[in-house]
């Protein structure tokens, strides 16, 4: 019966209580937890058999005891408590305010799981966001409604692109809301501080709802934090008519928390001790962006997940790819030559470029300089392994035009300021010089009206730079 304390407890292991089942108890249920002194603790049902409930605390077990402990369940799932208040303001994992403002004033709560979407109500992702960043816009662009996770490894600067993302990510020719939620799982606290003083300093705070759970929170609330920021997007969203993007940073972090947690409770593992509904977990999080019908707003997604090892193929990054539309991968061995951003030209990728780039999107020449880019690009990176065997010396002029071109690729149109935010139309024009150093029979994927326009007569240009 609801509204009543049942005593004792079959078990406690860490933060992982069994209890005596009770009638009608469901799974995500909150339940209040109290120790013999009276003190309460919050926790939620993650399991459920015929006799047994298992309830995760959000915090210690410590003084907890098999007798004198009383549980109550209360009838509900985890809920966030919403409005327009959200935005400007700092929450912990578990959606309460660590700003020093009070709580949400609203009679509204959502359940933080979230509610599965018709995909017939969903729509095509297609608007360009531009994002500043010459190695998203230009070659893995950025769509509204997307899924488009970055792949980083330790070290690198993953925190300082997600911020620029959010200081400058605009729809372009509209005036439409555009805000932005930030979940921190797992991160430390200079990390935690970095985002807030980057987004005070640029002014943008008033329109990020930031949610963090730090390094040393109980793991259960990394598995919260993520749900209660989406649950914020989605109201913020499909309610209010905005266009939010969401930045989730560690998603590995999470993805340890619940091997943590389904190591506790027995379960048998998966893939590197994941559990095997890991896939699942993941989509159950990454599909809830979107456009859905009837709703002028948008949840575009941008994970970040730190690669173990630096290795693609981890299962983390490996599910992730799956389900995701596309990836930007972060370059150690750029990284360390001081390029920023270090985006990979080649492992890099955005599924759905093609439906938001082109004429009255971005400009008419996007989709063919894009192309020459990755295929000169590779070539580079063939021409320098070549190079690492032979010797520089023993290539050929059109190798050697090469190796000036991906040079330039890397030193121009790579990097920039972290505080530098280019138009598209800067960023196409920088891919244009670099290929400029090429002779022209080798831009193949271009259209020869468009190179052209964009690099005049042949007559006038110059064909061969090494001369």
């Amino acid at each position: 019966m609801k509204g009543m304390e049942y005593r004792g407890v079959k078990s406690v292991d860490g933060p992982i209580v069994i209890v005596k089942r009770t009638d009608n108890v469901f799974y995500g249920e909150i339940a209040a937890v109290r120790d013999r002194t009276g003190e309460k603790r919050t926790g939620r049902v993650i399991d459920v058999s015929d006799e047994y409930a298992v309830v995760q605390i959000f915090g210690s077990t410590s003084g907890i005891d098999l007798e004198n402990t009383t549980v109550e369940f209360l009838d509900s799932p985890m809920e966030l408590r919403v409005s327009e208040g959200l935005l400007g303001r700092i929450f912990n994992g578990l959606g309460k305010p660590i700003d020093g403002y009070p709580e949400i004033i609203s009679s509204k709560k959502i359940n933080v799981n979230g509610y599965p979407i018709n995909p017939y109500a969903r729509v095509y992702p297609r608007d360009f966001i531009q994002t500043g960043i010459s190695a998203i816009d230009g070659m893995n662009t950025l769509i509204r409604g997307q899924k488009l996770p970055i792949f980083s490894g330790n070290g690198l600067p993953h925190n300082k692109l997600a911020a620029q993302i959010i200081r400058q990510a605009q729809i372009r020719n509209s005036d439409e809301d555009f805000v932005m939620v930030f979940a921190g799982m797992g991160i430390k606290y200079d990390v935690a501080r970095f985002f807030i003083n980057t987004f005070e300093k640029s002014g943008v705070l008033s329109k990020v709802v930031m949610f963090q759970s730090l390094a040393d929170a109980p793991s259960i609330e990394r598995i919260i934090t993520p749900r209660c920021a989406l649950t914020a997007a989605e109201y913020l969203a499909y309610e209010k008519g905005m266009h939010v993007l969401v930045v989730m940073t560690d998603m590995t972090n999470y993805c340890e928390a619940l091997r943590e947690i389904s190591t506790t409770r027995g379960e048998v593992p998966g893939r590197k001790g994941y559990p095997g509904y890991l896939y699942s977990d993941l989509a159950e999080l990454y599909e809830r962006a979107g456009k859905i019908k009837g709703s002028k707003g948008s949840i575009t997604q941008i994970p970040i997940l730190t690669m173990p090892n630096d290795d693609i193929s981890h299962p983390i990054p490996d599910l992730t790819g799956y389900i995701t539309e596309g990836q930007i991968v972060l370059d150690r061995e750029l990284a360390q030559k001081g390029t920023y951003p270090p985006v990979a030209g080649l492992p890099s990728l955005s599924r759905l470029m093609k439906d938001g780039i082109g004429p009255e999107m971005t400009r008419e020449d996007h989709k063919d300089v894009s192309s020459q880019l990755f295929a000169a690009y590779s070539k580079v990176k063939t021409i320098r392994n070549l190079a690492s065997i032979i010797g520089e010396e023993e290539l050929s002029d059109i190798d050697k035009m090469y190796l000036r071109f991906g040079e330039a690729f890397e030193t121009q149109f790579l990097a920039q300021d972290e505080f530098e935010n280019r138009t598209i139309e800067q960023t196409l024009d920088i891919g244009w010089k670099t290929l400029s150093l090429l002779p022209r029979d080798e831009l193949y994927r271009i259209k020869s009206e468009f190179i052209e326009k964009y690099m005049g007569p042949a007559e006038t240009a110059t064909e061969n730079p090494a001369e």
